[in-house]
């Protein structure tokens, strides 16, 4: 499976900080909001590696909502910049949503 040209992009340009440019800011907003979810397992992984060191206005939280829309997210494991807080976070909400689904 390929991955869109517009979540290439924002793998390859990374979220910025919350003290880059406004134009870096403002082109990683865009590249975002360009994705129409639900995204691919594959593209949800890629995604994944873009993660910056801060929230950048709330677009990682964005990010992270949006890597949650691929199908096999139920199982799955982002392990690019572990250290990351952001991946930590993702993987985190995940391994709770799993401990929920097999406490039912």
């Amino acid at each position: 499976m390929s991955v869109r040209k517009e979540v290439e992009e924002l793998a390859n340009w990374g979220m910025p900080s919350e003290d880059d440019p406004m134009e870096d800011i403002q082109k990683a907003e865009r590249l975002l909001e360009s994705i129409t979810p639900p995204v691919t397992d594959e593209e949800a992984q890629r995604l994944a590696t873009a993660f910056g060191s801060d929230g950048c206005y709330g677009m990682a939280a964005s990010l992270m909502h949006l890597i949650e829309t691929a199908p096999g997210s139920d199982n799955a494991k982002y392990e690019h910049d572990p250290e990351n807080m952001w991946v930590k976070r993702l993987n985190a909400r995940l391994e709770c949503a799993r401990e929920l689904r097999e406490t039912r």
